[in-house]
C-alpha cells in the first residue's frame, strides 16, 4: 500500500513540474543579440571558461554564445551530486552575474541519468541543483533569484543505453527567467 501511495506522490510531483511555465531564454524586448556583435569576453587561455574581470556581463550577453555566460550546463559523475572542480568556475560567473543583476532570476534543473529507481533519480536530480545552488548562495545570490526542479531521468538530452549517453544525462542545466 505505501508503495502505491509513494508511486501517485511521484508521480504527482512529476506532472505538476512538467505543467509548469518556465520561459525560455529570451530578452525583454523580444529582439536578439546582433551577430556582427564583437566578442567581448577575453579568456585566461584555459578551457575553465573563466573571463577577465574587465569584461562586464550585460544582459545582453545571456545571448551572446561567445560569452562565459553561454555554458549552462553543469555534469556530474555516476551518483554524485558533488560538483566538479572544473565546473565550479561556470557557476561562479554566473553568480557573479547574479548578483550584478537581482532582478534576473534562474531555473536549476536537476537530471538523472536511467539506471535507478525513479524515486532515486528524483532526489538525485534535487541534490545535484541544490549543490549548484549552494555554491551560487555562498557568491552572494538572493535564494530568491534560484529555483531548484528535479526531472530525474525524465528528460534525457541522450536517448542511448552507454556510458556516453548516460554521461549526458547526468547533469544541471541552467535556465535564465526573468529579464
Amino acid at each position: 500500500m505505501t508503495k502505491l501511495l509513494r508511486y501517485f506522490i511521484i508521480t504527482g510531483i512529476i506532472l505538476s513540474l512538467s505543467a509548469c511555465d518556465i520561459a525560455p531564454l529570451k530578452k525583454r524586448d523580444g529582439s536578439s543579440a546582433g551577430s556582427d556583435q564583437q566578442n567581448q569576453y577575453s579568456t585566461d587561455g584555459d578551457s575553465t571558461g573563466k573571463y577577465s574581470s574587465g569584461a562586464e556581463l550585460s544582459v545582453e550577453s545571456l545571448n551572446d554564445p561567445n560569452s562565459p555566460l553561454s555554458q549552462r550546463i553543469i555534469y556530474f559523475d555516476l551518483d554524485s551530486s558533488q560538483v566538479k572542480e572544473n565546473d565550479r568556475n561556470i557557476i561562479t560567473t554566473h553568480a557573479e552575474f547574479l548578483v550584478a543583476h537581482p532582478d534576473i532570476s534562474i531555473v536549476l534543473e536537476g537530471h538523472a541519468d536511467e539506471r535507478g529507481s525513479r524515486e532515486y533519480n528524483i532526489a538525485l536530480g534535487e541534490k545535484r541543483a541544490k549543490a549548484v545552488k549552494q555554491l551560487m548562495t555562498l557568491q552572494g545570490v538572493a535564494d530568491s533569484q534560484i529555483q531548484v526542479i528535479s526531472f530525474g531521468e525524465e528528460r534525457p538530452v541522450a536517448l542511448g543505453h552507454d556510458e556516453s549517453a548516460w554521461s549526458l544525462n547526468r547533469r544541471v542545466e541552467i535556465l535564465y527567467t526573468g529579464y
